[in-house]
Formats: structure tokens, sequence, C-alpha cells
């Protein structure tokens, strides 16, 4: 990790910069397998999967009856650590639906807002060196929750064709049926198109590589939704004196270990701290199965010491990471003072893994400094908020001049007559 003391405001832009990787032709070669897949479909899936999967896939679809095999091959704990998780994440989300109010805004003008859920969801599901079955329940638990009436499951077949065991498992667990063998941009443009055997849905949820993140970006352009711009795992944590170095080491490699293009960022007011915490980074990242990937995602990651708090907490603000960590005295009112993150951890005893796999709050957060704006996947991303309003003949006789004589003045003549064609019937 690259170490810098008190920079001064002035290179804060750049020191926040997520690392930039040549994707020299990414676009080009994206924009062509979903061409391919919009024009030929399942064909098309078939072909991408052999020459870029290796994998000769027999059905696309995976059979019910191997879904609900899968749950043989789960060990008991396994299975009961998932159930743990899918009732803190179902007792999380369960509490952010909201009742329907009615607003009279005025005597007889009644206005209210109701969330409908969207019909049609694809969640994509990496299944590659690590399998997220995590994320299948961070997607489907509150699609499920929203009332979302088709949900498509999409996830990369192994090189034996099947689907990796702990993903049908906790698909069949959640009451997914309809399960796809294919990953990449060809799921992607499956499920933004629509194919014999894949259905088409009206919004993508899930996270992915370069490509099918660059393949989630343009099939919104064609007016597929999305959950949200979403890039490598990151992971910022804030650090005073009373930290613990082993903790933060920890912490770091639990995001560095995801690949080579994750960030990690250790900001603290604590300049000793740093070298406590780079030692234990050598120490427990020799032991670590990914080490490899770890060593090269900390080669663009940064440690910054900066004199005071008040500095750190505005870097932090800047920097907007998708987890932030606060190993800091009196955290409760640092984080009253965090206005960009998407996921907060407040303490020592509060590790990213947690809210990772169980505590119950979301894993799917905007990355790449887009928690500036945007916010981690909830029950309301997969619902539309429709409104409504209904007037009674003495609340349209009391509104109405106001909208005529607006709408006159806005040179709407035909906006106007609406309302006052209603008013001249009153009189």
């Amino acid at each position: 990790m690259q170490v810098f003391e008190n920079p001064a405001p002035q290179v804060w832009k750049e020191l926040l910069q997520r690392p930039v990787f040549d994707n020299t032709g990414l676009q080009a070669t994206v924009q062509n397998i979903l061409k391919e897949v919009k024009l030929n479909g399942d064909a098309a899936i078939r072909s991408f999967t052999l020459s870029l999967d290796k994998v000769l896939l027999e059905d696309i679809a995976v059979q019910e009856a191997e879904i609900a095999s899968a749950s043989f091959k789960i060990k008991p704990e396994l299975k009961n650590a998932i159930q743990v998780a899918a009732n803190n994440i179902t007792l999380f989300h369960e509490k952010q639906l909201q009742p329907v109010e009615k607003i009279e805004t005025m005597p007889g003008v009644v206005c209210w807002r109701k969330s409908v859920p969207i019909d049609k969801v694809g969640l994509y599901i990496p299944g590659g060196s690590a399998p997220l079955f995590s994320t299948l329940l961070m997607l489907a638990i509150p699609a499920k929750i929203a009332g979302c009436k088709e949900i498509v499951l999409c996830t990369p077949p192994r090189k034996d064709g099947t689907v990796n065991e702990v993903i049908l498992y906790t698909a069949s667990l959640l009451g997914i049926k309809k399960v796809f063998s294919i990953g990449g941009v060809q799921a992607i443009g499956a499920m933004a198109y629509g194919t014999n055997t894949i259905p088409q849905v009206y919004k993508i949820f899930g996270p992915g590589n370069q490509y099918v993140t660059a393949a989630k970006q343009l099939i919104q352009q064609e007016g597929v939704a999305i959950d949200m711009p979403a890039g490598p795992s990151e992971v910022c944590v804030l650090a005073d004196e009373t930290a613990n170095a082993a903790f933060i080491a920890a912490d770091l490699l639990s995001q560095a270990e995801h690949g080579p293009d994750s960030q990690v960022m250790l900001v603290t007011t604590h300049a000793s701290l740093v070298t406590l915490v780079l030692e234990e980074i050598e120490k427990q990242l020799k032991v670590l199965p990914r080490k490899t990937l770890a060593k090269k995602s900390l080669d663009n990651s940064k440690c910054i010491v900066l004199q005071k708090m008040e500095e750190a907490i505005a870097f932090v603000n800047a920097y907007a990471a998708e987890h932030l960590i606060l190993h800091c005295r009196q955290p409760e009112l640092i984080a009253e003072q965090i206005t960009n993150a998407g996921s907060v951890f407040l303490g020592v005893f509060s590790p990213e893994s947690v809210g990772d796999y169980a505590s119950g709050t979301n894993h799917t957060l905007p990355t790449n400094g887009f928690a500036k704006a945007y916010s981690g996947v909830s029950v309301d991303s997969f619902v539309k908020k429709i409104t409504y309003q209904q007037l009674t003949q003495d609340g349209l006789a009391l509104i109405g001049p106001s909208v005529a004589l607006m709408a006159a003045a806005e040179g709407l003549d035909a906006h106007r007559n609406a309302v006052q064609i209603r008013l001249n019937t009153m009189e």
C-alpha cells in the first residue's frame, strides 16, 4: 500500500481516484455480444458460452429437479448459516414497507403515493472463483418482499456445465424456479432482450466484472433499468489511536481478496498505526488462499495520514466509499458526520464481512464514488412509486382557477381548457 502523510487538499482529488485499467476494445466486444444475443437468442448464448467459458451447454435452463436436489449436497451447518442470514435480511427489509397515506392538500383534493412492484426482474449472480450465493439472498429477498411477480436468475455454469450447488440451494430456499446457467455479457443480454428460453425482464440487478458492468450500462441506454452504477468492491477504514491494527488489516484484506481491481483505503490521524497495520497485513496475507489477488489489489491501495479528525472525516466523505468502517473512539458521533458512504460499520466489533452476509443490511452498494448520489439496494429498488390524485367537484372549483391561470401564463391553452371546461359546467 502507498502511504501519504498530511497530503494538501489540492492533491486529494488525485488520491481519491480508483484504479483505472486499460479497457480498450471492451465496449466494442460487449456491444457485439449484446447484438448477437438480440438477433440470435439461445443460439448466440450457446455459442458464446462455448467460446468464452469453454462449456458446451445442453440445457440453458436448470431443471427444477436439479434445483431441489442441491439441498442434499449442502452441509447442515451451512444451511443453518444461510437461514440465519435469510431471517435477518428479511426482518430488516420487511420494515422498509410503508403503508399508503392519503394527503388532503386542499379541501376536496386528495393525493397519495403507492409502491407497485416491478413485474419482472432479473438477478445476475457471479459464479466463478467466488460463487456469490450471499448476493442472491440480498437481491431475491427484497424482490419477494416487494411482490415482484417474476424473478429470473442467471449464473455462470462450471466447466462441467452444472451450477454451483449452494447457489441452487439458496434459490430453492427462496422459491426461485427460473434459473439459467449462463454468465457474462450474454446473460445480461438474454435478460434484457429475452430469448425462446429466457424471459425478458424490466430491471436487472447484480454485480459482475468489467464486461458485465459495461453490458448493464449499455442495455440501460436501450430502456432496460439496472440497479445502479457499480464496479469493483472497495472499503475505507477511518481509524484513530484507539484502533486495533490486526482488526484493520483483516478488514482491508477482506475486500482486497475480491480481485486485482478492488481498492482498500486506510485513513487515520495516527501515523504510527500505519506501520502496525502494514506489518499485520504482511502477516495475515501469507495464509490467505487468494493472496495473489489480494496483493494486486493492495498495489492500488493507499494509507492516508491526516492531522485532525475533522480533516479525516472530510477526506472520507470526499472518497464516498462503498463500505466505511469506523475504528474510532465514539464511532456513533463520527457516523453522524458521514454524508457519503454505501454502508457504515461502527466500532471495532463491526467487521464489514458481517454486512456482506448476515447482519440484515444489503450488500449491493454503490461503488466508485457513486455513494455521493446513490443508495444501496432495498425494497424500494424493486418497486415503482405511482402517485394518485382524486378531486371532488368542490375540490376542482377551489383549485381550478389557480391551475387555469398558471397554464395560461405558460401559453398552454389546452391545459387551461381541460380545467375551464369543467369549471364552466359548475356555473
